[in-house]
């Protein structure tokens, strides 16, 4: 590990009052602001910037929670360079805006100010269930809270937050932040049941009889995917879900071996290249498949991976794991675009980051519920229900995977959905 990054801080430093000031004055205050109108979950950051440059911080904190329960979360995982960023007008004049580290000076703020925005009425609605408390889970929630519902999250770990909390290293997202939003909407009146997995420890029908009125399955994509090559099962060979979910919650206390390889291309890649080298291994690779244009991850934090000495072998594939008395010694790839070429990388880590897919959906209840060929629940595009009735679904089990920013705004919508049945069913006198 270098004496100049550390696992366990954020590795992008906050603005100051000051810089927070001067970056707030570039903005151009545009009429209809393009960035606003490119935020997925409605965050407006043509609206609280404008409040960060007239220095009215709480205002800007305000427009920001109202929209975004997770503004905290997303002032930092947001993939802002491809939305707001990028739509930003003063883009054709120097550079853009920097949004993204403006709402987290806001959301800092907030946090260090003991500040609660928002409130919920009182809870004279419907029981609804919801089913994990990932970003599209704790979204929902809070809305739904926020309109009077008493909801219940059920999460099988011990702990809320989903990716945010088991996938996202501190790096970019440090575990005290994860915690202060769901604490948000804990105080929103959201009841949290954890170590319960809905369909072994409870079932629909007995949360039925409980009194939950609706449901929304807000599980992710809880498999991780891998390759079916020689080798491996070999000790060593893991994958990225299961890496992560070790480090962060033991504060990075798990054993890593000195030659690392990590195969992928995007920020989950990346997250796992970082949490190698920052917690002692010698050598890092990462293997992927195509060439440097092509990889998906954000280029800041391929930047920053490289700043650590992560080394990258690109157009290359996995094609044979090589080990000895059980434990992996070497990783051989393959040409991507020519199988002539092979590579030979010498490992005792190799961790497969290749992108994740759902569990058996239908174990969560012996439901009906209608999937693609890739166990992922069919859900309405714009209403998220599902082919049951008082059954929807939300966030990547839905579609496949997509960022936290979209698991916010398919929260927020779903909600409404749910609001809308259970009022409809409220004025018919059906229960």
């Amino acid at each position: 590990m270098t004496d100049k990054h550390n696992y366990l801080e954020e590795h992008l430093k906050p603005l100051t009052p000051r810089l927070a000031m001067e970056e707030a004055a570039r903005c151009l205050l545009c009429y209809d602001a393009p960035c606003s109108a490119s935020c997925p979950a409605d965050t407006d950051p043509g609206k609280f910037i404008r409040s960060l440059r007239f220095r009215n911080v709480k205002g800007a904190v305000e427009t920001i929670r109202e929209a975004n329960i997770l503004g905290g979360v997303c002032a930092r995982v947001c993939p802002y360079e491809k939305l707001c960023e990028e739509a930003c007008s003063r883009t054709d004049i120097d550079k853009p805006i920097e949004i993204g580290r403006l709402q987290r000076y806001a959301t800092d703020y907030e946090r260090t100010e003991g500040m609660q925005v928002l409130e919920a009425p009182e809870a004279t609605k419907e029981k609804v269930a919801v089913v994990g408390s990932g970003p599209a889970g704790l979204a929902t929630a809070a809305k739904l809270a926020q309109e009077g519902y008493k909801v219940t999250v059920f999460e099988s770990n011990e702990k809320a937050g989903g990716v945010l909390t088991y996938g996202i290293v501190p790096t970019r997202l440090p575990q005290d932040i994860v915690d202060h939003e769901v604490k948000y909407v804990e105080n929103l009146g959201v009841e949290f049941k954890f170590n319960t997995k809905v369909g072994e420890d409870v079932t629909f029908d007995e949360l039925k009889k409980e009194g939950y009125e609706a449901y929304v399955i807000a599980i992710g994509l809880q498999q991780p995917k891998t390759l079916n090559v020689p080798g491996v099962d070999l000790d060593g060979v893991t994958n990225a879900l299961d890496f992560l979910a070790a480090a962060k919650p033991n504060d990075g206390k798990v054993a890593i071996g000195n030659d690392v390889v990590v195969m992928g291309g995007g920020d989950v890649a990346m997250d796992c290249a970082s949490t190698a080298k920052l917690l002692g291994a010698k050598n890092v690779t990462v293997l992927y498949r195509r060439t440097p244009e092509e990889m998906p991850a954000y280029k800041d934090e391929v930047c920053y991976v490289r700043d650590l000495g992560v080394h990258f072998d690109f157009t290359f594939t996995p094609d044979e794991f090589v080990g000895k008395d059980g434990k992996l010694t070497a990783v051989k790839g393959k040409g991507f675009y020519s199988e002539e070429n092979y590579i030979q990388l010498k490992a005792d880590t190799a961790i497969f980051a290749i992108g994740q897919v759902a569990e058996d959906t239908k174990k969560i209840a012996d439901l009906k519920i209608s999937l693609d060929g890739k166990n992922v629940i069919q859900a309405d595009d714009e209403t998220y229900e599902t082919n049951l009735p008082n059954v929807f679904a939300v966030g990547d089990v839905v579609n496949g995977g997509d960022t936290v920013v979209e698991a916010v705004a398919e929260g927020k919508v779903v909600a409404k959905t749910v609001d809308k049945y259970l009022t409809s069913l409220r004025k018919e006198g059906v229960k």
